[in-house]
């Protein structure tokens, strides 16, 4: 009897402990998941208001009832973004800006990645040093040096000895292309940093057994090292993109002049104002002179969901070799 009640004893504190592990689990679960749904809503709740706001009409605005289901369905303020913003041209010199510039950029990244990876040469520390510099460094610092350097391009005076003056690349895709093709584009110094460190992780006997077979090392580069670095290069390629489109600063330096959505978003609001005046006063003279602020900033709005667009496509069409090239990169790295 002693030992069946011993028996019965261990298996009531086993099932008591086995209880408790699964409630335990069980809050536990509860917590992550509420703490992980309060994260993704404070990131989303923003663009889940706009998306909202975009879709109402002006006395949606003014109607204290309605809070983020709009009373009044409308695409008219989308009609209007997009004209104001001429939005399919602006989109299309966007695309092919932002896709040239992140060519060259994730080209010359990877060659000087590459070159720092496996190559040595004289002050290579202190080279690389210089290259996270431009990561540290913030490119407003140097904006006016930027400005100078390229309204009166030249290459040690040799256009000006050429053709007695030097040559201006502000508000033209030159410059633009100069300093991604050069390594010294937007976040250029983070992606050679990025490949480099995945270049260092790939054995070199894959290299030394190419030298055997009789490959240069231009050869070994194009055929051995390109394909198996194709997780990093997808993950910096889609960066490069992501923070080309997004940029104000350099499209604002040297492309002023040309149609891009940055620069179509960042004069909205004025173009907003103008139009206002024109078509929603001039056929109401009773009507407030300017544009109210709430129907400006819902413009504002919906030209930003305009301008993100393209990004949240290009996330679900890429998402899943994105996914995977960052899961590669750290068993990898």
């Amino acid at each position: 009897m002693s030992d069946a009640r011993k028996a019965k004893g261990w298996g009531n504190i086993t099932a008591g402990y086995y209880a408790q592990k699964k409630v335990i689990e069980f809050v536990y679960k509860i917590c992550r998941a509420l703490l992980l749904f309060g994260l993704c809503f404070l990131i989303v709740q923003p663009l889940l208001n706009k998306i909202s706001v975009s879709f109402m009409a002006s006395r949606d605005l003014h109607d204290t009832t309605v809070i983020s289901i709009p009373r009044n369905f409308t695409l008219g303020n989308y009609i209007t973004a997009i004209d104001l913003m001429s939005y399919f041209p602006s989109l299309l010199q966007t695309v092919l800006i932002v896709l040239v510039s992140a060519v060259l950029q994730i080209a010359s990244c990877t060659l000087s990645g590459y070159g720092f990876a496996r190559f040595k040469f004289p002050l290579k520390n202190f080279w690389f040093f210089c290259v996270m510099l431009t990561v540290i460094i913030p490119p407003q610092t140097i904006m006016s040096s930027l400005y100078l350097n390229f309204r009166f391009f030249d290459v040690f005076g040799i256009m000006r000895l050429l053709t007695g003056q030097t040559v201006n690349l502000l508000n033209s895709y030159w410059g633009f292309f100069l300093l991604s093709a050069t390594g010294m584009g937007l976040k250029c110094g983070l992606y050679t940093y990025m490949l480099r460190q995945y270049f260092r992780g790939i054995p070199k006997e894959l290299e030394e057994a190419a030298w055997i077979d009789g490959c240069g090392r231009l050869k070994t580069f194009i055929r051995i090292m390109l394909p198996d670095a194709a997780p990093m290069l997808t993950s910096c390629f889609l960066f490069s993109f992501v923070w080309q489109w997004t940029d104000s600063f350099y499209t604002t330096l040297f492309l002023s002049r040309q149609r891009t959505l940055s620069g179509s978003l960042n004069g909205l609001a004025a173009k907003f104002g103008d139009w206002y005046a024109e078509f929603v006063m001039g056929s109401n003279p009773n009507l407030a002179r300017s544009a109210p602020l709430d129907e400006m900033q819902q413009m504002v709005a919906t030209g930003m969901l305009l301008f993100v667009l393209p990004l949240i496509l290009l996330y679900l069409v890429a998402q899943k070799a994105f996914v995977e090239s960052l899961s590669q990169t750290g068993i990898k790295m």
